[in-house]
Protein backbone atom coordinates (compact mmCIF):
# COMPACT_ATOMS: atom_id res chain seq x y z
CA UNK A 1 0.00 0.00 0.00
CA UNK A 2 1.60 3.07 -1.04
CA UNK A 3 1.29 6.12 0.95
CA UNK A 4 1.52 9.73 -1.24
CA UNK A 5 3.71 12.28 0.74
CA UNK A 6 2.68 15.88 -0.16
CA UNK A 7 5.50 18.04 -0.12
CA UNK A 8 4.78 21.56 0.79
CA UNK A 9 8.16 23.06 -0.82
CA UNK A 10 7.16 22.67 -3.72
CA UNK A 11 4.10 24.65 -3.35
CA UNK A 12 4.08 28.56 -2.86
CA UNK A 13 2.63 29.94 0.32
CA UNK A 14 -0.80 31.25 0.27
CA UNK A 15 -0.99 35.02 0.19
CA UNK A 16 -0.80 37.30 2.97
CA UNK A 17 -2.86 40.22 3.51
CA UNK A 18 -1.46 43.17 3.09
CA UNK A 19 -0.94 45.14 6.49
CA UNK A 20 -3.00 48.32 6.19
CA UNK A 21 -1.81 49.79 9.63
CA UNK A 22 1.58 50.14 7.68
CA UNK A 23 1.50 53.56 6.44
CA UNK A 24 1.84 55.14 2.64
CA UNK A 25 4.91 55.91 1.29
CA UNK A 26 4.69 59.63 -0.36
CA UNK A 27 7.37 60.60 -3.31
CA UNK A 28 6.11 64.32 -1.66
CA UNK A 29 4.79 65.67 1.72
CA UNK A 30 3.54 68.91 0.05
CA UNK A 31 1.86 70.08 -2.97
CA UNK A 32 5.17 72.62 -3.05
CA UNK A 33 7.46 69.59 -3.37
CA UNK A 34 5.50 68.17 -5.70
CA UNK A 35 5.42 71.12 -8.02
CA UNK A 36 9.30 71.00 -7.36
CA UNK A 37 9.64 67.90 -8.57
CA UNK A 38 7.22 68.17 -11.87
CA UNK A 39 9.30 71.81 -12.87
CA UNK A 40 12.51 68.79 -12.90
CA UNK A 41 10.19 66.73 -14.76
CA UNK A 42 9.62 69.06 -17.18
CA UNK A 43 13.49 70.52 -17.43
CA UNK A 44 14.43 66.81 -17.90
CA UNK A 45 11.96 66.42 -21.14
CA UNK A 46 12.99 69.66 -22.62
CA UNK A 47 16.66 68.59 -22.40
CA UNK A 48 15.71 65.31 -23.97
CA UNK A 49 13.74 66.48 -26.48
CA UNK A 50 16.71 69.11 -27.86
CA UNK A 51 19.25 66.29 -27.21
CA UNK A 52 16.55 63.82 -30.58
CA UNK A 53 16.09 66.95 -32.20
CA UNK A 54 19.91 67.96 -32.83
CA UNK A 55 19.91 64.11 -33.49
CA UNK A 56 17.31 64.33 -36.09
CA UNK A 57 18.98 67.42 -37.62
CA UNK A 58 22.07 66.28 -37.94
CA UNK A 59 20.94 62.95 -40.02
CA UNK A 60 19.19 65.32 -42.13
CA UNK A 61 15.67 64.16 -41.19
CA UNK A 62 13.96 66.80 -40.59
CA UNK A 63 13.20 69.98 -42.66
CA UNK A 64 14.70 72.87 -41.93
CA UNK A 65 11.52 75.34 -41.33
CA UNK A 66 10.56 72.60 -38.98
CA UNK A 67 13.92 71.86 -37.10
CA UNK A 68 14.57 75.75 -36.51
CA UNK A 69 10.62 75.85 -35.62
CA UNK A 70 10.85 73.32 -32.87
CA UNK A 71 13.95 74.43 -31.62
CA UNK A 72 13.49 77.95 -30.93
CA UNK A 73 10.59 76.67 -29.23
CA UNK A 74 12.34 74.32 -26.97
CA UNK A 75 14.91 77.36 -26.27
CA UNK A 76 12.52 79.91 -25.05
CA UNK A 77 11.19 77.02 -22.98
CA UNK A 78 14.14 75.99 -21.48
CA UNK A 79 15.09 79.15 -19.82
CA UNK A 80 11.48 79.19 -18.13
CA UNK A 81 12.08 75.77 -16.83
CA UNK A 82 15.31 76.57 -15.74
CA UNK A 83 14.09 79.60 -13.72
CA UNK A 84 11.29 77.63 -12.60
CA UNK A 85 13.15 74.13 -11.52
CA UNK A 86 16.33 75.86 -9.68
CA UNK A 87 14.85 79.53 -8.52
CA UNK A 88 14.38 79.14 -5.38
CA UNK A 89 16.28 77.09 -2.63
CA UNK A 90 18.53 75.44 -5.16
CA UNK A 91 21.05 78.62 -5.25
CA UNK A 92 23.91 75.23 -5.65
CA UNK A 93 21.74 73.72 -8.39
CA UNK A 94 22.63 74.37 -12.11
CA UNK A 95 21.50 72.41 -14.74
CA UNK A 96 25.31 70.86 -15.52
CA UNK A 97 25.09 69.42 -12.19
CA UNK A 98 21.34 68.30 -12.75
CA UNK A 99 22.14 66.63 -15.94
CA UNK A 100 25.24 64.75 -13.68
CA UNK A 101 22.93 63.82 -11.08
CA UNK A 102 20.34 62.10 -13.24
CA UNK A 103 23.22 60.94 -15.79
CA UNK A 104 21.92 62.50 -18.78
CA UNK A 105 24.31 61.73 -21.23
CA UNK A 106 22.88 65.14 -23.84
CA UNK A 107 26.15 66.41 -25.55
CA UNK A 108 24.18 68.06 -28.50
CA UNK A 109 21.59 69.50 -25.84
CA UNK A 110 23.85 71.09 -23.83
CA UNK A 111 25.76 72.66 -26.88
CA UNK A 112 22.34 73.98 -28.11
CA UNK A 113 21.00 75.01 -24.99
CA UNK A 114 23.96 76.21 -23.07
CA UNK A 115 26.06 77.28 -25.03
CA UNK A 116 24.84 78.51 -28.92
CA UNK A 117 20.98 79.39 -27.47
CA UNK A 118 19.90 79.84 -31.10
CA UNK A 119 19.20 77.09 -33.97
CA UNK A 120 21.86 75.49 -36.13
CA UNK A 121 20.34 77.55 -38.86
CA UNK A 122 22.26 77.46 -42.34
CA UNK A 123 22.51 80.39 -44.02
CA UNK A 124 21.76 80.62 -47.72
CA UNK A 125 21.59 83.04 -50.26
CA UNK A 126 19.24 81.29 -52.48
CA UNK A 127 17.08 83.93 -53.78
CA UNK A 128 14.92 81.35 -55.23
CA UNK A 129 13.51 80.80 -51.72
CA UNK A 130 11.38 83.44 -52.07
CA UNK A 131 13.26 85.22 -48.67
CA UNK A 132 11.27 88.40 -48.47
CA UNK A 133 14.51 90.48 -47.44
CA UNK A 134 12.58 93.75 -46.62
CA UNK A 135 10.56 91.90 -43.72
CA UNK A 136 13.64 90.64 -42.46
CA UNK A 137 14.87 94.03 -42.74
CA UNK A 138 12.17 95.75 -40.78
CA UNK A 139 12.34 92.67 -37.91
CA UNK A 140 15.79 93.20 -37.33
CA UNK A 141 15.60 96.69 -36.88
CA UNK A 142 12.64 95.78 -34.39
CA UNK A 143 14.61 93.28 -32.64
CA UNK A 144 17.65 95.93 -32.12
CA UNK A 145 15.22 98.27 -30.62
CA UNK A 146 13.42 96.13 -28.16
CA UNK A 147 16.87 94.91 -27.24
CA UNK A 148 18.89 98.06 -26.37
CA UNK A 149 15.47 99.73 -24.90
CA UNK A 150 15.16 96.60 -22.51
CA UNK A 151 18.93 97.16 -21.26
CA UNK A 152 18.32 100.63 -21.52
CA UNK A 153 15.36 100.47 -19.17
CA UNK A 154 17.64 98.21 -16.74
CA UNK A 155 16.62 94.45 -17.20
CA UNK A 156 19.53 92.94 -16.05
CA UNK A 157 18.30 89.03 -15.59
CA UNK A 158 19.46 86.27 -17.79
CA UNK A 159 15.62 85.29 -18.45
CA UNK A 160 15.00 88.55 -19.69
CA UNK A 161 17.27 89.50 -21.79
CA UNK A 162 18.71 85.95 -23.69
CA UNK A 163 15.72 85.65 -25.44
CA UNK A 164 15.56 89.33 -26.93
CA UNK A 165 19.18 88.77 -27.52
CA UNK A 166 18.25 85.15 -29.20
CA UNK A 167 15.50 86.80 -30.89
CA UNK A 168 17.75 89.25 -32.82
CA UNK A 169 20.43 86.74 -33.54
CA UNK A 170 17.58 84.33 -35.03
CA UNK A 171 17.03 87.34 -37.36
CA UNK A 172 20.36 88.31 -37.97
CA UNK A 173 21.37 85.09 -39.45
CA UNK A 174 17.98 84.95 -41.80
CA UNK A 175 19.69 88.15 -43.79
CA UNK A 176 21.43 87.05 -46.75
CA UNK A 177 24.88 87.92 -48.45
CA UNK A 178 26.50 89.23 -45.00
CA UNK A 179 29.91 87.93 -44.68
CA UNK A 180 31.21 85.20 -42.79
CA UNK A 181 32.99 87.82 -40.06
CA UNK A 182 29.77 90.29 -40.08
CA UNK A 183 30.52 92.12 -36.84
CA UNK A 184 26.65 92.23 -35.64
CA UNK A 185 26.60 88.54 -35.70
CA UNK A 186 29.62 88.17 -33.38
CA UNK A 187 28.98 90.85 -30.90
CA UNK A 188 25.38 89.24 -30.52
CA UNK A 189 26.89 85.39 -30.09
CA UNK A 190 29.47 86.54 -27.64
CA UNK A 191 26.67 87.84 -25.35
CA UNK A 192 24.37 84.95 -25.72
CA UNK A 193 27.67 82.64 -25.26
CA UNK A 194 27.98 84.62 -21.73
CA UNK A 195 24.41 84.65 -21.06
CA UNK A 196 23.62 81.02 -21.80
CA UNK A 197 26.68 80.43 -19.28
CA UNK A 198 24.60 81.49 -16.84
CA UNK A 199 21.67 80.31 -14.61
CA UNK A 200 17.89 81.90 -15.68
CA UNK A 201 17.92 83.60 -12.10
CA UNK A 202 21.15 85.18 -12.45
CA UNK A 203 21.86 89.21 -13.25
CA UNK A 204 24.37 90.86 -15.43
CA UNK A 205 26.15 93.54 -13.26
CA UNK A 206 25.94 97.04 -14.02
CA UNK A 207 29.19 97.00 -16.07
CA UNK A 208 28.31 94.78 -17.94
CA UNK A 209 24.70 96.26 -18.67
CA UNK A 210 26.40 99.27 -20.08
CA UNK A 211 29.06 97.04 -22.03
CA UNK A 212 26.12 95.24 -23.51
CA UNK A 213 24.36 98.81 -24.39
CA UNK A 214 27.46 99.64 -25.68
CA UNK A 215 27.91 96.63 -28.20
CA UNK A 216 24.74 96.27 -29.18
CA UNK A 217 24.39 100.59 -30.34
CA UNK A 218 27.98 99.72 -32.48
CA UNK A 219 26.06 96.24 -33.99
CA UNK A 220 23.44 98.96 -34.90
CA UNK A 221 25.47 100.92 -36.23
CA UNK A 222 27.39 98.09 -38.49
CA UNK A 223 24.06 96.93 -39.47
CA UNK A 224 23.25 99.94 -41.07
CA UNK A 225 26.09 100.93 -42.75
CA UNK A 226 25.86 97.51 -44.17
CA UNK A 227 22.31 98.02 -45.30
CA UNK A 228 23.36 101.85 -46.63
CA UNK A 229 26.31 100.17 -48.88
CA UNK A 230 23.73 97.31 -50.30
CA UNK A 231 21.10 99.95 -51.37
Amino acid sequence: MSTNITNSSNHPPPPRAIDESLPEIDLFESSKERQNYENLADLYTIITATEHLERAWAKDAIPHSEYTTECNKLLSQFKIAEKAAFGSGKKHMTTETFMHQYQMDCPLAVERLLHMGVPATLKTSDSSAHHNVAVTVAETVQHFITAMDAVKLEQRAVDELQPLLSDLMNALIQLPDTPNDFGPNYKVEMWLAKLNSMRAVDEINEDDGRQLYHDLDSAYSDFTRYLKAKS
